[in-house]
């Protein structure tokens, strides 16, 4: 099961918490003004109904608390915020049909279209403001407040040492909204995309604490409805008339199942219960691509290792490095993944822009394999512990084949370069999570989807007080580069930061990057106006129709 966490992928995000590579879709369409795929007339004669395959339940469909990209997507396609992707990734105008910033990049303000929820009711400004505070008060609890801090006075309401009333949103009135940020943040529009951003029916949300946990009482104000949730089994999604854009929305109906094994799901795309197979077996995937029959897409994250450095033997730097160093990520990608991934020898993937290009290729590789050294650095790093032999070390992943066969490749590598032992144990995604949250693990397989195109939605992943930091990882320096770098319009001076910040982190190696990510999909020839996000786990639907 592909599994990641927004950032992190159902593995975190899971997501795994919410996680790249080259190819294309079929046509997606030239966009419009609108930001709609353009459609063949061809589409209106046939039966706009398609079944996909979404693998598991999502944890919640409450903007305020998911952080995983299988929820994430499920709201994307019901839910709307102030702006969305477009086919070519570019920002786009949603429930705001305008915009404006003042005050140097710190002031954003928006003008509403006139929008609707599901139950008639209008989509203001005051909705915003509601679910922003409601994710932002600490007793929601939400992993993903951090990136609203980005807020004027979000950080200090966030961690009890602000009230509400000095959070930078407000609603001037139904139909303009306004936000005062902290200090210019490049990005900001992007994040607008995201659904910690997202409004909520304040009305329903007050009378109804749990109206996100079933279809009967959802409420949402995006492309599609949630007509039906038989939990740990199926989804329904069809049409939202009431859509503003709902002209430009060809599907009337998206089955969403949930089967968690690549076999049974590929048995059912070929036999037409599915008409999309999102998570291809491993070992047919490299036939299925070179005969045309699936499809690589660029997704713009990393699967790595999460080392607990508060616990031995990853307390320990040398011994961090020594483990990474000792890893064939060549053969990983080539033999285990099989997927047309590249092998990661950094935290941010490639695409995301620097400032002469690409930050990656800016970048270049920060480390490199070396076994001889690996084994040095074990020695020196066991040697400055005062041990002369390793504490039982167990690696932990998600349940799924593709993190059953990474596990298994790196024992063996670990074993082979390093004489080290080390023990696999597979957990249910809710346990597996938990236990990293509460810092009950040594190493843990992870992946991390960059929210929005910058670097930093890579790199504050590890910052001192980041929610899905489970490392224990503290570094002054790194947290003050990264930090600088969201609060400056200066391209060339944050560039330079959030390289010196990156190698940092792969000098102090708390996390062990392993691949960047691809997504592999297999498609039934009458889909068209197929659009796949970089940092997206399926297909959008609001692009695609059936020819």
């Amino acid at each position: 099961m592909k599994k990641q966490i927004y950032g992190l992928t159902a593995v975190l995000a899971a997501a795994g918490t919410i996680l790249a590579g080259c190819g294309s879709s079929s046509s997606a369409g030239a966009a419009g003004n609108n930001g709609s795929a353009s459609t063949p007339s061809s589409a209106s004669n046939a039966k706009q109904q398609v079944t996909m395959d979404i693998l598991t339940e999502p944890p919640t469909l409450d903007p305020s608390k998911a952080n995983d990209t299988t929820s994430g997507w499920v709201m994307d396609q019901i839910l709307e915020g102030l702006t969305y992707l477009g086919p070519k990734d570019q920002i786009e105008p949603g429930i705001a049909k305008s915009w404006y910033t003042s005050d140097g990049g710190k002031v954003f303000t928006f003008h509403l279209r006139d929008a609707k929820w599901t139950n008639g009711d209008p989509v203001t400004a005051q909705d915003f403001v509601y679910s922003i505070l409601h994710t932002l008060n600490p007793s929601t609890g939400a992993q993903f407040a951090s990136y609203l801090y980005y807020i004027d006075g979000a950080e200090a309401y966030n961690t009890g040492k602000g009230p509400a009333s000095a959070v930078g949103v407000k609603a001037i009135d139904d139909h303009t909204l306004q936000f005062t940020l902290a200090n210019p943040t490049p990005f900001f529009l992007n994040l607008t995309s995201f659904w910690p951003y997202f409004p909520v029916d304040q009305k329903v949300a007050k009378a109804d604490p749990t109206w996100t946990a079933n279809a009967s009482t959802y409420v949402s104000d995006g492309p599609f409805k949630l007509s039906s949730w038989n939990h740990q089994q199926d989804m329904v999604l069809t049409k939202n008339p009431d859509y503003w854009n709902a002209g430009s929305i060809k599907l009337n109906q998206v089955t969403l199942d949930m089967v968690n094994d690549t076999d049974t799901q590929y048995q059912m795309y070929q036999s037409g219960q599915l008409d999309m197979d999102t998570s291809l077996p491993q070992d047919i995937i490299p036939n299925l691509i070179k005969s045309n029959k699936a499809q690589v897409f660029p997704f713009a994250g990393t699967q790595f290792i999460d080392l607990n450095t508060k616990a031995a033997p990853f307390n320990n730097a040398d011994i961090r490095e020594a483990f990474a160093l000792s890893i064939d990520r060549e053969q990983i990608v080539n033999d285990v993944l099989q997927g047309g991934q590249a092998p990661a020898y950094g935290m941010v993937p490639p695409g995301i822009p620097g400032q002469n290009g690409t930050f990656r290729q800016e970048g270049g590789n920060l480390f490199q394999e070396n076994v001889a050294k690996a084994k040095q650095l074990l020695a020196e790093g066991m040697k400055q512990e005062g041990i002369t032999k390793l504490p039982p070390i167990t690696f932990i992943y998600d349940s799924g084949t593709s993190q059953q066969n990474l596990a298994e490749a790196l024992q063996q590598m670990w074993s082979k370069n390093l004489g080290v032992q080390v023990n696999l144990q597979t957990e249910e995604w809710k346990v597996y999570l938990d236990a990293l949250s509460k810092g009950n693990y040594q190493m843990a397989r992870l992946g991390w989807i960059n929210v929005y195109m910058d670097p930093t939605a890579a790199l504050q992943l590890l910052t001192s007080n980041f929610g899905s930091n489970f490392t224990g990882w503290k570094d002054p320096q790194y947290d003050q580069l990264v930090n600088d770098a969201t609060t400056t319009n200066d391209v060339a001076k944050r560039m330079s930061e959030l390289h010196q910040a990156e190698q940092i982190l792969m000098q102090q190696m708390p996390i062990i990057p392993i691949n960047f990510y691809t997504n592999v999909f297999a498609f039934n020839p009458k889909l068209a106006g197929i659009v796949v996000h970089v940092n997206s786990e399926f297909p959008d639907m609001r692009y695609m129709y059936v020819q």
